[in-house]
């Protein structure tokens, strides 16, 4: 089985961090090159770290590896690896230049960031819901003029809390969905040390979010016409997004709606029976068990729940019949693990197995 050498642009951040600690003893992925900013370039990574946000110990193979230049050092680093992760702390419109410019120079890219996701003929992938989005990518290459060089991105995290769970209920007509997610603070970067703010309190206000949550499912929902992502143009989507004190792990609250109302039986089953193209890949970081319900009334929970599958499944609990619409439910994921890193990491393994690294 090729081994692919990798690089990870972003490295010193929280989700270059858990990018690493995936990567560390990954059967097929080697990470050979480190890259962040300026302010870290010549370092080496122990040292370019201002502090080790996760819990689990820095991997030590990775303390004295040098750290690259982004930009500066580009040329080098697409020479040095078959793909790259970005995962970078920038504005906007600069991510998007970097993430072009690599795939520019022949280099793939795994995108955390969301520069690219309204890209139309970008692929944005939940690996078990639409795989088939990757057909896009052909297209982009000659958009490029590029032979190898493409950009592949991952969701939105909160999306994993709820999208996953609706995914396989589309088959009997969803109508519309209202959510509300609470949002932990390591999918801003932060841990309760760098966020005293957030401790005995709720922040109902995440900058972009709602609409993140509102458009980015109709474009893992759409289809491909004419070399180019189109959105669905249902089901009608309202979030609502909330900052709240809890260091991993985002709950939706989902309400839905539907044209054929299904038994609350059949929901269930069609969860736990649902798999996607990673189970039947047997991928190295996919959960056996995709979405995992639980009947008790008090769960999910993040501090339970948080780790179900290595951090990789989607959990969901509370099904129950609502006065307004025809459900309501509880959905719930890791956010740097399902929602960040392993997201990607799970992507780069299905593009890995179909041969899009070449």
């Amino acid at each position: 089985m090729q081994k692919y050498k990798v690089g990870i642009i972003g490295a010193t951040g929280m989700v270059g961090q858990r990018f690493l600690l995936l990567l560390s003893n990954h059967p097929r992925f080697e990470v050979v090159r480190l890259c962040a900013s300026p302010r870290s370039a010549g370092k080496k990574y122990k040292d370019a770290v201002k502090k080790w946000l996760l819990k689990e110990p820095m991997p030590q193979k990775f303390a004295d590896m040098t750290v690259y230049d982004a930009v500066a050092d580009m040329r080098e680093t697409v020479q040095a690896v078959d793909f790259c992760f970005c995962a970078v702390n920038m504005k906007k419109d600069e991510i998007r230049e970097l993430e072009y410019a690599y795939a520019k120079a022949e280099c793939p890219i795994v995108s955390n960031n969301s520069a690219h996701r309204g890209t139309p003929d970008v692929p944005m992938i939940i690996p078990e819901v639409n795989p088939e989005h990757l057909e896009v990518i052909p297209f982009q290459k000659k958009r490029l003029g590029t032979e190898r060089g493409f950009i592949a991105v991952k969701s939105n995290c909160s999306l994993q809390s709820y999208v996953p769970l609706l995914h396989p209920l589309k088959k009997y007509g969803i109508k519309k969905v209202a959510v509300t997610t609470y949002q932990a603070i390591s999918g801003a970067g932060k841990t309760f040390e760098t966020m005293p703010e957030i401790i005995d309190n709720i922040i109902p206000y995440i900058g972009g979010e709602e609409e993140k949550s509102e458009t980015e499912p109709l474009k893992i929902w759409g289809t491909l016409e004419n070399g180019r992502i189109v959105p669905a143009v249902s089901p009608a989507i309202t979030a609502q997004c909330l900052r709240v004190p809890v260091s991993d792990g985002h709950t939706a609250c989902c309400f839905v709606s539907f044209e054929r109302k299904p038994t609350k039986e059949q929901i269930i089953n069609d969860w736990l029976e649902f798999k996607g193209k990673p189970q039947q890949l047997f991928l190295p970081s996919a959960p056996v068990q995709f979405i995992h319900y639980f009947a008790e009334d008090d769960r999910p929970q993040p501090k339970l729940d948080r780790n179900t599958e290595l951090g990789m499944a989607v959990c969901a609990g509370r099904l129950r019949e609502d006065s307004v619409f025809d459900y309501k439910f509880i959905g719930f994921s890791h956010n740097t693990l399902r929602g960040a890193a392993g997201g990607a990491v799970l992507l780069a393994e299905l593009l890995a197995s179909e041969g899009y690294f070449g």
